[in-house]
């Protein structure tokens, strides 16, 4: 919608001043193109500056099925991973019915 009434620029700006962003059950779909730049300019306007946690069921190694465009998901991912602490969890669901 932002992008539709011309404020996506304010958006943006708004996203890369809050202290912490979460993006949650990130790769449930492909990202289509416009995506995929907007995901890249948000990662890029907080990069070093403010905190990102970005919560996925798939093994990093497949992000870049998700991100679709290689040398895209390299500088995500150079931005994303090599400044980052990374948990991943093993073991059962908690979810399942006990």
């Amino acid at each position: 919608m932002s992008r539709i009434d011309g404020t996506i620029y304010k958006f943006f700006e708004k996203l890369s001043r809050t202290d912490l962003l979460i993006l949650d059950d990130f790769g449930l779909t492909h990202l289509e193109q416009q995506q995929l730049m907007d995901f890249m300019e948000i990662i890029e306007d907080r990069h070093a500056c403010k905190a990102t946690i970005i919560a996925s069921q798939l093994p990093l190694a497949s992000w870049y099925d998700v991100i679709g465009e290689n040398t895209i998901a390299d500088a995500l991912l150079d931005r994303m991973v090599h400044t980052s602490y990374r948990i991943e969890l093993k073991g059962e669901s908690l979810r399942k019915k006990k």
